[in-house]
């Protein structure tokens, strides 16, 4: 009987340094790579003045499979302006319509239509000639690095 308390002893030793040791090490790697993560999240996804989160959302897909009248509305729910260059947005199927130079400021909603026209400073167009939503879809925003940021599923 001795030795089985002597082994659980040993063993709960071991769980322990292990866990200490493996704490140790990602508290130091996260100091030491945590700038990189810094950088990486001020990609031309970042908000002009100051540090805040982004606050972006799809408020609604507006006259979905009707083609003359389909749009997106995106709306900027945050307190500073959100470039979105690069930026893309994506449904079920795999079309992608990715944000040209433009800016959206606080409060703000921004139009995407999927057909042709002449982008505007709050309407943009896809340039697709048939419907891109169906009801059941899952619209989805990503920043310049891929993460979703928004989405709306469609009614």
């Amino acid at each position: 009987m001795g030795s089985r308390r002597r082994l659980l002893i040993y063993l709960l030793i071991n769980i322990f340094v292990s866990a200490l040791a493996a704490g140790t090490v990602l508290f130091f790697y996260d100091r030491a790579h945590r700038a990189e993560c810094d950088l990486v999240g001020s990609s031309a996804a970042t908000i002009l003045p100051g540090n805040e989160k982004v606050n972006v959302n799809i408020v609604g897909v507006i006259g979905v499979g009707t083609f003359p009248h389909e749009r997106v509305l995106i709306q900027n729910n945050g307190t500073g302006e959100l470039i979105l260059t690069g930026w893309s947005l994506k449904d079920n199927n795999g079309l992608v319509y990715t944000f040209p130079q433009v800016t959206l400021y606080p409060g703000v909603k921004l139009q995407v239509h999927s057909t042709s026209g002449k982008d505007t400073p709050t309407e943009l167009f896809w340039g697709r000639s048939s419907p891109v939503w169906t009801s059941g879809e899952l619209a989805a925003l990503y920043d310049t690095r891929n993460i979703v940021q928004a989405f709306y599923r469609i009614p």
